[in-house]
């Protein structure tokens, strides 16, 4: 080992522990940038490891220790190997040992649209692991340095959040990459999975311990389907059940998510004294907004400018959807709504600008289409879209949303896609009560696919688990046993014994 390899290991073995996520839903980090240019090929490997892809160091914003980052080229269009090329950005974070395990822990990020590459903070969590194993983070293609799919319609998604007919954006895009030579039909989870294991061959690793999140459990389940001897272990975290659409399915368990918020308020007497019914008072809302706007005057969390925003009902119910990731947001909805039906919409807006602030930077909106239009909407029929999204408040938002497809480049899917994986690998899978999009009856579905998994439930948590409190230590134990026997047992009754947030901790500051 150089002495440039053993002065990176001391300053990862000794430096800062990076920024935790406390008890947070959403971390909100610039796009990782490429730090200096020198070329390091075997720190913290075994040496008689075969690496094809070189790696120069490279710092993470958010992240104090120094990582290991390169592009590997492969095809857009794996169906022609000669035609365009587009480049996989993978970041490693290298084991704080000379002898490291063989087998990498892998982080597949959600969305679809994050790169993996925005997950710093979540990967400094995990000290205990990195003893032992590399950290490996890859941004799907389409994704934060991994050839992104940017287009002019989307360059600000904070206002595509409060963007309730997102088809005009979405075509003006489509046109833009396409005359770019750009195919968004080639950015499935499919052609991730193909990306996914020519980086682990050109990374030299023969097996892989993977973690996903929301959608990137969608992602480590169809990598174990397709290479299944690849995998040593998996966990997955807030799990989307391969059946489930993305569309339909969550806006269903969104619509859910509020009910629990009205419920939980109409149980606590002093919240059910302010606001009798929320569910009524949404409606009245709506009344309000029926066929007009309301101008609202904002301030910029990112700028510090004063701004107008025009407020639609349909508006409404696309800012109450972020809110319900947030435990702690949640529980203000009543009172931000009591405040937008007396014509006081500013609270509920710049709550919302608080959750969504930097989102441009951490999401791609042109994949998140090039994925569940080839992915989702195919399988939700015509009847299921009258049926399934009838009762729904945002019925007219969701259907538009699956417009946006009639307009996007779509992909093609083998024909098991959206069948159970079934496997006898170790899968610790991990759900958040309050979680309003994979709730934990979708990792208890899961579960029983993989006769050897352990499914825990953290009933005071929401959308992803892991990052929170001992929750790395747990994932630990799991990677390093590929087992459930040396769990942690103190971690296991801290997250199933964990409560929601009051229901009504107090009312809003005027």
């Amino acid at each position: 080992m150089t002495i440039a390899c053993r002065a990176l290991l001391g300053r990862a073995a000794t430096g800062p522990p990076g920024l935790g996520f406390a008890r947070r839903a959403h971390s909100r980090l610039p796009l990782l940038a490429l730090g200096t240019a020198l070329l390091v090929s075997g720190c913290g490997h075994d040496a008689n490891r075969q690496r094809d892809l070189q790696l120069a160091e490279c710092r993470l914003p958010n992240l104090a220790n120094s990582a290991q980052c390169g592009e590997l080229e492969v095809p857009e269009d794996r169906g022609k190997p000669q035609g365009r090329k587009i480049k996989i950005f993978v970041a490693v974070l290298p084991a704080n040992t000379l002898t490291p395990k063989p087998d990498p822990f892998v982080i597949l990020a959600g969305g679809p649209g994050q790169g993996a590459s925005h997950l710093g903070p979540f990967a400094a969590r995990l000290t205990e692991l990195r003893r032992t194993r590399d950290v490996v983070l890859i941004d799907q293609r389409g994704t934060g340095r991994s050839s992104p799919l940017v287009c002019e319609a989307f360059k600000d998604l904070e206002d595509e959040v409060l963007d309730t007919d997102p088809v005009p954006r979405a075509e003006a895009c489509a046109r833009e990459l396409q005359k770019r030579g750009i195919d968004p039909a080639q950015y499935t989870t499919t052609s991730f999975i193909a990306d996914l294991e020519t980086m682990r061959d050109a990374l030299g690793y023969a097996q892989m311990n993977l973690w996903g999140g929301s959608y990137g459990s969608r992602v480590a389940q169809e990598y174990l389907r397709r290479f299944p001897d690849r995998v040593r272990t998996v966990v997955l975290d807030g799990v989307a059940p391969p059946a489930m659409t993305i569309l339909l399915d969550v806006w269903r368990t969104r619509a859910a998510a509020l009910a629990t918020v009205w419920q939980a308020c109409a149980q606590a007497a002093e919240c059910r004294k302010a606001h009798p019914d929320p569910a009524a008072t949404l409606t009245k809302i709506g009344q309000s907004l029926a066929n007009k706007s309301r101008d609202v005057d904002l301030i910029d969390p990112r700028t510090g400018q004063r701004k107008t925003i025009p407020v639609t009902f349909d508006a409404v119910l696309s800012a109450l959807q972020p809110l319900t990731y947030v435990p702690e947001l949640s529980v203000l909805l009543p009172e931000l709504l009591e405040r937008a039906a007396h014509e006081d919409y500013g609270p509920l807006f710049a709550t919302i600008q608080s959750v969504t602030a930097n989102l441009t930077e951490q999401m791609n909106a042109a994949l998140h289409y090039s994925v569940t239009c080839a992915e989702d909407v195919p399988r939700i029929s015509a009847e299921a879209q009258t049926r399934g999204l009838a009762d729904l408040p945002a019925r007219a938002i969701a259907l538009k949303i699956i417009k946006v497809c009639s307009v996007w480049p779509r992909g093609k899917m083998p024909a098991d896609f959206g069948d159970p994986v079934g496997s006898d690998k170790p899968v610790l899978v991990l759900s958040g009560g309050t979680d309003p999009v994979t709730p934990p009856a979708y990792g208890a579905e899961v579960a029983k696919s993989f006769p050897n998994s352990r499914h825990i439930v953290a009933p005071g948590y929401g959308h992803i688990v892991s990052p929170h409190v001992c929750g790395p230590r747990l994932i630990a134990a799991f990677v390093e046993a590929a087992g459930f026997a040396q769990l942690p047992q103190t971690c296991i009754r801290y997250f199933e014994s964990s409560v929601p947030p009051p229901p009504w901790p107090n009312r809003l500051a005027p």
